[in-house]
């Protein structure tokens, strides 16, 4: 059993247990959340609720999340890959998932949910072979000891590319 919290900014924390499943069984949105910028949370948070579409930030850490029926954090054990297995077993075609991930984002992919890293660029199946490819390169790189250095701070245009690109697969989602 997962441990669910939720809880408004602040010291506080509320801890009640939530079902797994949501109002609408449509689309679902995941997020890789140990790494995911707060200001991308905060852009999901007000999205899940304008569009009243489930949104759960998946974490080997306790999460605080606005308390909302469309919000939850799923906190996992501890442990490499935990999270991102979690969310593999959990997303489903038409899902949504955030992550930086790029060996995330191929297993999601290949069950048929799209993805959008932090900055706003959409990963799917003719771009993620490229993505893969570059990142095992840097790895490749790194482990000979070559600095590579780390990503930018998030911008401005990031935020906003994120936005603009989450509200397009929004607007692509099924009705009930």
């Amino acid at each position: 059993m997962a441990l669910v919290v939720s809880g408004a900014p602040g010291p506080a924390l509320r801890y009640h247990p939530r079902p797994t499943t949501f109002p609408s069984p449509t689309m679902k949105i995941w997020v890789d959340a140990d790494a995911c910028p707060v200001a991308i949370k905060e852009i999901l948070y007000r999205a899940a609720k304008r569009a009243e579409v489930p949104l759960t930030l998946v974490a080997n850490q306790m999460l605080r999340v606005p308390p909302s029926p469309w919000i939850r954090a799923l906190q996992v054990p501890a442990g490499f890959d935990v999270a991102d297995q979690r969310i593999v077993q959990e997303a489903k075609a038409g899902d949504v998932v955030v992550t930086a991930d790029i060996p995330l984002a191929a297993l999601v992919i290949a069950k048929g949910a799209a993805v959008i890293d932090p900055r706003g660029e959409l990963l799917d199946a003719r771009n993620i072979q490229e993505r893969l490819t570059l990142r095992n390169f840097m790895e490749t790189l790194r482990s000979g000891g070559v600095e590579t250095g780390g990503p930018a701070a998030l911008s401005s245009a990031d935020k906003q590319a994120f936005a603009n690109q989450l509200d397009r697969l929004l607007a692509r989602r099924p009705t009930l």
